[in-house]
């Protein structure tokens, strides 16, 4: 999908990655294209979903989820059901906000905000009684969130050089 991607589409990408609000006629200054260009690439792009989702990203402090814990799942027996019914069940709990199936000594990692330690075990036995499956949770509480984003680099070729902010 990246091979459709040129150096502007980069460009628009990497502006509208730290902030989703920039206007086309913003963009189109900032990197040279007139507007009507950069609006038919971003609606090209929101269209094959290489722009997936355009959001606001809330300090969870402010709302009173001040908590963050890193949950790492084992299941009973790992299968492709159990973790989709996983993924299913977790889909109504937004207070799991990322799951990741990985490898190694656990099958899941799960990124969860909390008011506190007692809504996180209360969430926690939720889903054990919910999924039977999940054999453990290993629970790891965030003491400080030293980088949280989800940028994700858009360079040509792997090139993996750091961008200006």
């Amino acid at each position: 999908m990246t091979d459709a991607l040129d150096s502007f589409d980069r460009k628009i990408l990497n502006i509208v990655q730290r902030d989703c609000t920039a206007t086309a006629d913003a963009i189109a200054e900032r990197i040279g294209l007139s507007t009507s260009a950069v609006q038919k690439r971003l609606k090209r792009m929101r269209t094959e979903k290489i722009i997936s989702a355009e959001i606001a990203v809330v300090d969870r402090a402010a709302v009173g989820r001040p908590m963050t814990f890193i949950a790492a799942i084992e299941i009973e027996r790992e299968n492709y059901e159990t973790v989709a019914r996983f993924r299913e069940w977790s889909k109504a709990h937004d207070e799991i906000q990322q799951i990741y199936y990985v490898t190694g000594s656990v099958d899941l990692i799960a990124i969860i905000t909390a008011h506190d330690v007692e809504a996180y075990d209360r969430l926690s036995a939720r889903i054990m009684q919910s999924n039977p499956m999940i054999r453990r949770i290993n629970t790891n509480v965030v003491l400080s969130a030293v980088k949280v984003g989800l940028f994700v680099p858009v360079d040509k070729d792997g090139d993996d050089e750091p961008s200006a902010t």
